[in-house]
């Protein structure tokens, strides 16, 4: 009953804003709705009358409702086309975006003419300078301190500077293995100080599981020496070097034929991260592994250096030798002496 008798609460605000003769804006819903306005007769003579009746008029009657004044209309949509290297340009055909206009076109072509024409000495470097020299006050700080060491040491270098100017080097760490120090630790024993052919000749035909792994990673270490490093590419054209035998720390004699051959230097083992896996037993029980990654990083370089520490050994044991000699007085005539005594 209390339903049936509640009254709408719109009829009521339509009838109060039409007696008040001011405009009402009805409850906004999901979706936007068009402001209506209740005015009276009187106000607008000459234009049809709008209100509560003559809206449910026209909805019977059929007629038509006034066009509003504007109409929103979505932005126009623009397709974008494919790039001049994408793959897929051939099978299109052509770009399905707008097209650069002529002069636009005959400009870029000029650009690249004249681009192409220019030779690369007489380029603007300014263009590149960020790429080039990025930090151009680190740059001349590094310079400042450069010429004042050489002023101070007399243009004289370190002996590790000339080492690093008259030989080469290269190193090379590997990814991980799914292995164990323990067990990849006597593989880069057993190649530490060994040419690197010899190195690979012998992971080759290893039993152990991991010396593939290492066999792969030394053939990459070789390609990167030789690539980047230059290493190992034999001696100049023209230039013949006798073979040299040197004694290694080990007390083994060594005949070394040529001198820019590679050798491994140094080996060692890096522990890698941990994995995880599970093991199932019995009685629905599981237990947590934990699968060890090992590394290994080498050391390449050149049978010269190998020489050089020989040569550097037998030096300083020279020098030890002659340093416990005695040595005899020379026999000179003894001057400024006196038969008798000072005093």
């Amino acid at each position: 009953m209390a339903a049936m008798g509640a009254v709408s609460p719109y009829g009521q605000l339509v009838r109060t804003a039409a007696r008040a003769q001011i405009s009402c804006v009805p409850r906004r819903t999901f979706t936007s709705t068009v402001t209506c306005q209740a005015q009276n007769d009187n106000a607008t003579p000459n234009k049809k009358k709008s209100g509560f009746l003559s809206s449910m008029k026209d909805w019977v009657l059929g007629e038509s409702k006034p066009k509003a004044a504007f109409t929103p209309v979505a932005p126009k949509r623009e397709e974008g086309g494919l790039g001049a290297s994408s793959i897929f340009a051939d099978d299109v055909g052509h770009a399905s975006g707008p097209k650069p206009s002529k002069q636009k076109k005959q400009i870029q072509d000029q650009q690249q003419q004249g681009e192409e024409d220019v030779p690369l000495e007489k380029r603007n470097k300014d263009r590149m300078q960020m790429a080039l020299n990025p930090n151009p006050k680190a740059q001349l700080r590094w310079e400042k301190r450069v010429v004042i060491r050489e002023i101070r040491k007399r243009g004289r270098v370190s002996k590790e500077v000339q080492i690093k100017r008259t030989e080469r080097e290269s190193m090379s760490k590997s990814h991980w293995f799914k292995t164990s120090v323990k067990k990849l630790g006597p593989l880069a024993r057993q190649i530490a100080g060994k040419p690197l052919d010899e190195a690979i000749l012998q992971m080759r035909f290893s039993k152990k599981k991991a010396a593939k792994d290492v066999l792969g990673h030394l053939e990459h270490a070789k390609n990167v020496a030789m690539v980047r490093a230059g290493m190992g590419l034999g001696a100049p054209a023209g230039t013949s070097a006798e073979p040299v035998t040197v004694t290694l720390k080990s007390g083994e004699r060594k005949k070394i034929n040529d001198p820019t051959s590679i050798y491994i230097q140094q080996a060692w083992v890096n522990r890698g991260p941990y994995g995880f896996g599970m093991d199932h037993r019995a009685r629905g029980q599981i237990n947590r592994l934990r699968p060890p990654a090992t590394g290994i990083s080498v050391v390449l370089k050149e049978e010269k250096t190998r020489i050089r520490e020989w040569q550097q050994r037998e030096a300083d044991a020279l020098r030890k030798r002659k340093a416990q000699l005695w040595t005899q007085l020379p026999d000179r005539k003894v001057s400024a002496q006196n038969q008798y005594y000072s005093w």
